[in-house]
């Protein structure tokens, strides 16, 4: 475990915390990535009973998809808990091995044909702590790149914990692409395990990398200091609960992307005709653009008036997410590839800045637990029932134009929510935060000037503020 640094402690190097972030990320969303693709593809027909209704089979299966989600918050507040009084590095290292492990255990799991209902019981089971391990991993790991970079480059230094979840989400469409090509009974019988098995080697690859990581400056300092508090989701609710709403309420619109995997995913596939390899090969061409624009967002973010950059953003989202759909529902290849790829820019753009914006609305001390609390109750209420929504309501009014319409409203409440969170918190991009502000006044006052964890005059917007960011 993590044990407190003294100020001389050595600096960490931003560029190997980047690194390993991203590495970490890539590996625990391709775990949960999988569990999407296959909860589309094939969970309703290995562990439901073969006389159920294929639709209502389908929506049990992203049921157990949004348990994950639902498991999410908890692990959000159990390892924000642990990286905000033990330190960040320690809380990683955990994450990584329970998702692993959750990820090879459904590899392994019989289907309802050999143990009954007692595999959608166990099916649940591994998905919740799939669920509480990916809770705890991205606040973790937002702010092990954010935290040890410069204040003006922040933002685009934790986009590199964003990559991870279109290069995971870009893994695992390849894994199941690849295996699109075996005959359909081996493919339900054996196939799709193939890609849960990997986990474990990914798994060893992250370890290696996660050990050698050092703890970030932020937390080296607050530990330095004994600055850390009991119970850091006591402080986050009462002296940040409007924020935490505000932060959450800025999310919705990153899960449109289970709109454009999961539900478009089994609705191309089973109403619409598409080949499973073929709509496969149209997501992977969605999630390159992803992972390009992503970059791109952080960079814009970091350049541009916030509120500004923002709504240019966002705006476009609100119609291009409907349009996309009406591109599916063409059943041309070119049209519905250019209307996943234009749809995909925004959210990208939007999610490759979210992370750095939130890291900072957040006192150093409770950051990991309330940036992973507003991530988490978004994709509690949003994330996971995303796909549960859509497929409802196509099976409500046979119609995709609810859905189309849904997706829309995910990106203006982002936008208004954005909005608020920026007016509330005093940020831009170019100025310090209510709670960056706070920490510099905070650290001014004890010896005379901020330092940072080597002992050095400190750069301000550096360290994490200590004080309640409104």
């Amino acid at each position: 475990m993590s044990r407190p640094q003294s100020p001389s402690a050595a600096q960490p190097r931003p560029g190997r915390a980047a690194f390993a972030a991203f590495v970490g990320t890539t590996i625990e969303w391709y775990d949960f990535y999988i569990y999407g693709t296959a909860a589309a593809l094939v969970f309703g027909k290995v562990f439901f009973a073969s006389t159920m209704d294929p639709g209502v089979a389908t929506l049990l299966a992203f049921v157990t998809f949004w348990a994950g989600f639902a498991a999410r918050p908890l692990g959000g507040i159990v390892f924000g808990h642990l990286g905000d009084r033990v330190g960040r590095k320690t809380a990683l290292v955990i994450t990584l091995v329970m998702m692993g492990l959750a990820t090879t255990g459904i590899g392994l799991l019989p289907g309802y044909a050999q143990i009954g209902v007692w595999a959608p019981a166990g099916l649940v089971v591994l998905r919740v702590l799939q669920g509480i391990a990916v809770g705890g991993e991205w606040g973790g790991a937002v702010l092990i790149a954010s935290e040890n970079a410069p204040k003006h480059r922040s933002i685009l230094y934790a986009a590199f914990a964003q990559q991870g979840s279109p290069t995971g989400n870009l893994l695992a469409t390849a894994a199941f692409f690849a295996l699109s090509a075996l005959p359909t009974p081996s493919f339900l019988m054996w196939g799709w395990r193939i890609p849960f098995l990997l986990s474990a080697v990914l798994v060893i690859i992250g370890m290696v990398i996660r050990l050698k990581l050092e703890e970030s400056a932020d937390m080296q300092r607050v530990l330095a200091r004994k600055r850390t508090v009991k119970l850091p989701l006591r402080d986050v609710v009462r002296d940040h609960w409007v924020v935490v709403l505000l932060a959450a309420g800025t999310l919705p619109v990153i899960n449109v992307t289970y709109f454009r995997s999961t539900f478009a995913l089994s609705w191309a596939t089973k109403e619409l005709g598409y080949a499973q390899g073929t709509f496969l090969g149209i997501l992977s061409i969605s999630l390159v653009v992803q992972f390009l624009m992503q970059p791109v967002g952080a960079w814009f973010v970091s350049k541009v008036d916030m509120r500004r950059a923002m709504c240019w953003i966002l705006i476009p989202e609100i119609v291009l997410m409907p349009v996309m759909f009406h591109a599916l529902a063409t059943r041309s290849y070119g049209v519905a590839v250019a209307g996943m790829c234009i749809s995909t820019i925004p959210s990208a753009m939007f999610y490759g800045a979210v992370g750095g914006v939130l890291a900072r609305v957040f006192p150093a001390n409770i950051r990991y637990t309330g940036l992973s609390l507003a991530y988490q109750l978004s994709a509690l209420v949003v994330g996971g029932g995303t796909p549960v929504l859509a497929q409802a309501i196509l099976n409500a009014t046979g119609s995709i134009v609810g859905v189309a319409v849904a997706s829309g409203l995910y990106a203006l409440v982002s936008l208004v929510c954005m909005l608020a969170l920026l007016n509330r918190t005093g940020y831009r991009a170019d100025e310090l935060s209510t709670a960056e502000r706070s920490d510099a006044a905070e650290w001014g006052t004890e010896g005379g000037g901020a330092e940072n964890a080597s002992g050095s005059p400190q750069q301000p917007g550096e360290g994490g503020a200590l004080k309640p960011a409104g």
